[in-house]
């Protein structure tokens, strides 16, 4: 099968043929895609920064697509079976409100689990009973699509999750730093969420724009400051503040600094408010996985004292889908989100690398890749 993957060398991924998985276990299941997509952890991985164990390994973890094949334990689903496969998979009995499930991740490498990639043409989904989620067959009227389910696999639960993070309740003002896929899902779910007023924050206008289309408030953190843009409407600081962008932050001169969103999120937030942080904070040396991830600080100067005065919240990690996968589906199939909005191109297997380039340039929101 023809798959996505990752050698080591920045900046670059390939398109090679690689064994189709097979039944290891009685309770796997064999997915054939659909749908795959190209998320910004994936750059992570692509700029050398993320991931862990031996390379080569198969890129991805959204995809969509119809099981091919079952084990003999699977009692829930049916060869044919139109499903999203999660980013991360559990075995049945773990807890998924514990800091630590034990789970394993999709297309970050062996470091993160045993199971590959899912930018390729088949993906092995272990535990499937419990793993999968069924996309409906009907939507009620509602014009759902394969590019809206596909975000049910990570991004679209990520962000909002990311605003029970911050303690987000309807009424909030919030302010969303990032107008990436994650920035963008975390304005529409705090709209559908009831907030009051939504600011997005980024440098790139064309992002920007798509978020004044869904009717958010935008910033160029280029052209005005930010802080002092979003306190001079709302003199007492936005009751919520997002972080849709993790350690690859820039500064207003476009340069690398890993903690100015955070910094940035705590002026602006109000008094007994809240921070939600989803971008990607990781630990790594460098290594034939992570040739430059001894670039990036894993650490930030906090200003502990005013966060403590101001009686902030904040709350930050990574986000397992399994958890609103359910409620946002259903979200989707009734047409109360529509998530598929950020997609800007949707492409062959084949010109993946020309993509990830795109997208790692700011030259698309979202790629997902057709079967």
């Amino acid at each position: 099968m023809r798959a996505v993957l990752w050698s080591g060398i920045p900046y670059n991924v390939t398109v090679a043929s690689v064994p189709v998985p097979s039944i290891m276990a009685a309770t796997d299941a064999i997915v054939r895609t659909d749908i795959a997509a190209i998320c910004g952890s994936d750059l992570h991985v692509y700029h050398g920064l993320f991931g862990e164990g031996d390379v080569p390994w198969v890129m991805g973890h959204e995809a969509i697509g119809y099981i091919s094949e079952l084990g003999d334990a699977v009692t829930q689903f049916n060869v044919g079976d139109y499903v999203i496969i999660p980013d991360t998979t559990h075995a049945p009995h773990s807890n998924l409100d514990s800091p630590d499930p034990a789970g394993q991740a999709y297309g970050l490498g062996d470091g993160y689990g045993s199971m590959g990639g899912s930018q390729a043409e088949y993906t092995r989904v272990p535990f499937a009973d419990h793993n999968l989620i069924s996309i409906p067959d009907a939507t009620n009227g509602a014009n759902a699509s394969g590019a809206d389910y596909v975000m049910a696999a990570d991004i679209f639960p990520t962000a909002w999750t990311g605003l029970d993070y911050a303690g987000f309740e309807p009424g909030d003002t919030i302010a969303i730093f990032g107008s990436g896929p994650v920035g963008l899902l975390a304005a529409h779910s705090a709209f559908i969420r009831g907030a009051s007023r939504v600011y997005v924050i980024d440098h790139e206008p064309s992002r920007l724009a798509v978020a004044e289309s869904i009717g958010a408030i935008p910033i160029n953190f280029v052209d005005v400051d930010p802080v002092d843009e979003i306190l001079r409407r709302e003199p007492d600081g936005v009751r919520r503040s997002f972080d849709a962008i993790g350690y690859e932050a820039v500064n207003r001169e476009l340069v690398n600094q890993e903690d100015i969103v955070m910094q940035w999120a705590l002026q602006v937030t109000s008094l007994r408010g809240g921070v939600g942080g989803v971008g990607v904070w990781s630990q790594a040396t460098n290594s034939s996985a992570t040739p430059r991830g001894s670039l990036m600080k894993q650490d930030m100067t906090f200003p502990m004292a005013d966060f403590f005065t101001r009686g902030l919240r904040l709350q930050s990690g990574a986000v397992d889908p399994l958890i609103a996968m359910p409620a946002l589906t259903k979200l989707i199939a009734n047409g109360q989100a529509a998530p598929g909005f950020i997609v800007s191109s949707v492409i062959n297997i084949e010109d993946a690398p020309v993509y990830y380039r795109r997208f790692s340039d700011h030259k698309e929101l979202k790629v997902i890749i057709q079967f």
